[in-house]
């Protein structure tokens, strides 16, 4: 895998695959109720058995998170010899979603499994498939102290807490010093301005911010964001549920017309950009023929590598700038933890507990937030610049200092839903569908869902 490998996808649909994964939305929804109607019995509290086994599932297939997990996992093995661990690991996007599709189907989840927050986690919690950690991990416990409180209730469900934040993430714009410098500009402080210094970079023969949009999920970033932006709170949260959604405040619109307008003045491939991979974007940043990315924080090492060209030339972040007169949130920032959680069914739920807790201990956090990982633990006051780059440890500041945090619209919403916002992306890029029409699009998805 190229060094410039995903760092994570929540997009639960290719929208060129949309049938299927509506079709397999209807097989994991009939696997929940399955499993539900059985349960969990795990006892969280007997004495951990370090003579039996131990199953994980991760989402860090590949470099550089592979290592990372083969590393702690040995570790621990050290300390318990006598212990059978087993570890999966699937890649960050649609393969982990698919895998545990599986898993649930044929009553199979390992003992420790990957979760985002948001819905997805949601399920796992109310559908019995998850340990109610509450009283290991809420805050006000000793382990619970250790992270964020919004870490923590990004999987707090019905008031109880289900899963073990792992590390944070946010999006940001980065950009590369250089060309900014070269071409004065500052770091803009509105979306017009934004708009503005793409056409001064243009005009320069440099592409003013790469996109990439060939899996769906890099322009509903934009869109979540702009979302976030342009629409009060109290609607979104409203339209998140199926029973409550109407989808018929004007902000949305308004949020898909900056989209367009930003796809059109800013980017290299404009409408074509649906053919284009986010990786082709990394390495435009990279290489230095791009002076701006929209990134998450646990890409920066990555792109950001000390022989790279930006580099060289000078890596900095920005928050994507609000429009003027937006009427949401100007001070929120779009991203969410992912985290672990513990089969409820788990004949080995007090070793998986003991293992949470050493995979977030202050050593193995500071060594997911260092180099070459540069994963922000949720861990309190780990990310430094002493211990991450100068980057991730903005990036984590910026996250911590956020007036409030919105999740990314395919995890915050049901999965049928999720699946319309990610074809929606990509007709607005293409100029298939109008903002109205890709507006009606997410309406009829959430009347279907109810």
């Amino acid at each position: 895998m190229s060094p410039l490998g995903p760092p994570r996808r929540e997009s639960s649909v290719n929208p060129t695959r949309a049938t299927t994964a509506i079709a397999a939305t209807g097989i994991l929804a009939l696997a929940l109720t399955a499993c539900s109607a059985s349960g969990g019995s795990a006892d969280i509290t007997a004495k951990p058995d370090f003579s039996g086994s131990l199953s994980i599932l991760t989402a860090g297939a590949g470099d550089p998170m592979a290592p990372y997990f083969e590393g702690v996992v040995k570790d621990y093995q050290a300390e318990h010899p006598d212990l059978k661990i087993t570890l999966a690991q699937e890649t960050d996007d649609n393969a982990i979603k698919d895998k545990e599709k599986v898993l649930i189907g044929s009553q199979s989840l390992p003992d420790v499994y990957f979760t985002y927050a948001g819905n997805w986690g949601e399920n796992f919690a109310v559908n019995g498939l998850a340990v109610d950690l509450s009283k290991q991990i809420a805050p006000g416990t000793e382990w619970g102290d250790s992270f964020g409180t919004a870490a923590l209730d990004s999987f707090r469900y019905e008031g109880k807490y289900y899963g073990v934040p792992f590390y944070n993430d946010a999006k940001f714009m980065g950009y590369n010093k250089r060309i900014f410098s070269e071409l004065g500009l500052e770091v803009p402080s509105t979306f017009d301005e934004l708009i503005s210094d793409c056409f001064t970079i243009k005009a320069a023969g440099q592409v003013p911010i790469a996109f990439g949009n060939k899996d769906g999920w890099p322009g509903l970033h934009y869109l979540g964001q702009l979302v976030a932006y342009n629409v009060p709170r109290d609607t979104i949260d409203a339209d998140l549920a199926p029973k409550t959604a109407r989808y018929d405040d004007p902000g949305y619109v308004t949020a898909m017309e900056q989209f367009q307008r930003l796809v059109t003045e800013c980017t290299g491939d404009g409408s074509n950009s649906n053919g284009v991979t986010y990786t082709t974007a990394q390495q435009q940043q990279a290489t230095g023929k791009a002076a701006m990315y929209y990134q998450e924080l646990i890409e920066f090492d990555s792109v950001n590598t000390s022989d790279s060209q930006l580099n060289r030339d000078g890596f900095g972040i920005f928050q994507l700038p609000a429009p003027d007169g937006a009427k949401g949130d100007p001070g929120t920032l779009q991203g969410a933890p992912e985290g672990y959680m513990i089969n409820a069914k788990s004949k080995n739920a007090p070793v998986a507990l003991d293992f949470l807790k050493f995979l977030t201990n202050r050593e193995n956090a500071t060594t997911l937030s260092s180099p070459p990982y540069g994963q922000p633990s949720a861990v309190k006051g780990v990310v430094t610049e002493e211990v991450a780059s100068p980057a991730v440890a903005e990036g984590a500041k910026l996250v911590d200092d956020a007036e409030s945090s919105f999740a990314w619209l395919d995890m915050a919403n049901v999965p049928e839903v999720a699946d319309s916002w990610v074809a929606v992306s990509e007709g607005l890029v293409s100029g298939s569908l109008t903002p109205k029409a890709a507006l009606a699009a997410v309406r009829a998805a959430a009347e279907k869902a109810k």
